[in-house]
């Protein structure tokens, strides 16, 4: 999520009446924190042995308990908190190449998370798994107190870390392509190629349960409006998600359309790569100043908006949707701090065109004259555009097939989010139809609606991953159950 700057939590801070920090509790060194993490880890190690069932399909190909599309830290947590439970037989895919996962090295352009640094997630309530653990390891005591927000580079190596402590299984350079369900193995097929050095490797996965971690654009795709597209040559624009030449802009103008964070920060990035201005367009007639995902950040709304009924879940969500979202503070001192940043509020594109190898732009004030357009305008939820989904998304239950919202307040955008069941599971538009919908997990921003800031958010993810977690685990036992009362039925381990 888009998160301002905000005050250190108090439990950040020292104070004269705290008790004094217990120094020598902090390993010195990564290797001493491994020791440690590896000791507790052994401890909370109950139950322990693996419980499902191996299945394999009618030709003997092993089939998957759990595949997760994407190994960002949405798809790692998951997975560890599978293995917690000892599910096995479980893969990670991710389409980049190792370390490259996510965002943060490839097109996230802020300096720092936009995330408190006291926001826990990844590390599940270990604490020497957390990220304050992992950096004090490393810098020594006191060094947490001086960090303001995380790096990002320093989150990308976190959750490298992470990933190679625990051992997760994960296959970079892997696209999933359309997945359909097989009936008669009772699994999902999930064709796939994957990169290699010799090539690439065309296969199918099996899979009894798939988890779709595939971030803030997983339910759709980035958006760039009509006036863009359909009216200028691709040479003269981008999103921000997609990789900029931004050496290629010194010296040139530059429009920015969107006023959201990574507007912001493109429009920084390029200021500070020599473009000799930077113009920034948006709707509103002001910015917007009040970012109401900071009120979400409480036990009630992160653990239990999925609770709630469709109206008031509608309700909380519709608040969020029409506030807007800003640019943190340090995001915004960033950009306006260049004399050759200006802002154009109330001032939507009519349209554009390319004259005399410059770019115009109209608004309600005026053409205005650029180089370069970048396009900061995040994404849409659309599952259609999915390609993964291709040939099962007819299938699933959408917001607007279950839920209509009171006179004025319907949002499209809103309502073509899935319709999700309470442990991230897809549901079907007819449940005759598709039953096995259920094993379909939508771990990624297009759960906004059903379930929160679970999916694509550092905030949730405290309470979004033993909630899918558990999800899945229920499913595998309930349609193992069978299996598991012929084996106690079988069961005479004698105790003396």
């Amino acid at each position: 999520m888009a998160d301002a700057a905000v005050q250190l939590d108090p439990a950040d801070t020292e104070t004269e009446a705290a008790p004094p920090k217990r120094l020598d509790l902090i390993p010195r060194g990564l290797g001493a924190l491994e020791a440690k993490l590896r000791r507790d880890l052994d401890i909370l190690d109950y139950p322990a042995r693996p419980w499902v069932p191996p299945r394999t399909t009618r030709s003997g190909e092993p089939i998957l308990n759990a595949l997760i599309v994407g190994g960002g830290q949405g798809g790692l947590a998951v997975a560890f908190g599978l293995m917690r439970e000892k599910v096995d037989r479980v893969l990670v895919v991710d389409a980049q190449p190792r370390d490259r996962e996510g965002p943060w090295l490839r097109f996230a352009r802020m300096k720092t998370l936009r995330t408190p640094k006291h926001v826990l997630g990844p590390d599940q309530g270990i604490p020497d798994l957390s990220i304050r653990a992992w950096y004090e390891a490393q810098h020594g005591p006191g060094s947490w107190e001086a960090v303001g927000f995380v790096p990002r580079e320093t989150w990308a190596r976190y959750i490298g870390w992470y990933r190679d402590f625990l051992g997760i299984p994960v296959r970079s350079e892997t696209r999933v392509g359309a997945m359909r369900w097989n009936e008669d193995d009772q699994c999902f097929d999930v064709p796939v190629e994957t990169r290699t050095d010799e090539g690439t490797k065309a296969e199918t996965l099996h899979a009894r349960k798939v988890v779709l971690a595939t971030g803030i654009e997983g339910s759709g795709q980035w958006f760039v409006p009509e006036v863009v597209k359909g009216s200028l040559p691709e040479t003269r624009w981008a999103h921000t998600h997609e990789r900029i030449d931004f050496d290629a802009l010194k010296g040139k103008r530059v429009a920015v359309l969107g006023a959201g964070a990574s507007a912001f920060d493109n429009a920084s990035v390029a200021l500070e790569n020599g473009a000799a201005s930077v113009d920034l367009y948006f709707r509103r007639e002001e910015l917007v100043r009040v970012n109401v995902y900071r009120w979400a950040e409480f036990v009630g709304f992160l653990h239990h908006h999925g609770d709630l009924d469709d109206a008031t879940k509608y309700r909380f969500i519709h608040r969020f949707f029409t506030a807007g979202q800003l640019p943190p503070a340090p995001t915004f001192e960033r950009a306006t701090k260049h004399e050759t940043f200006q802002m154009h509020p109330g001032s939507p594109w009519e349209k554009t065109w390319v004259e005399d190898e410059v770019v115009k732009v109209r608004t309600p004030h005026g053409v205005f004259e650029h180089d370069y357009v970048i396009c900061g305008t995040g994404f849409r939820t659309d599952l259609a555009s999915r390609p993964e989904l291709s040939e099962v998304e007819q299938h699933i239950a959408r917001w607007a097939d279950r839920f209509t919202p009171p006179e004025g307040e319907a949002i499209a955008e809103l309502l073509r989010h899935p319709y999700l069941g309470p442990s991230f599971e897809m549901t079907a538009r007819d449940p005759e139809a598709a039953p096995w919908l259920k094993g379909l997990f939508n771990y990624n921003f297009g759960c906004l609606l059903s379930l929160g800031l679970g999916g694509a958010s550092i905030s949730g993810m405290k309470y979004s991953v033993r909630r899918i977690v558990g999800g899945i685990t229920k499913q595998l036992y309930l349609e193992d159950a069978a299996t598991h009362l012929e084996t106690l039925a079988a069961y005479d381990e004698k105790d003396f």
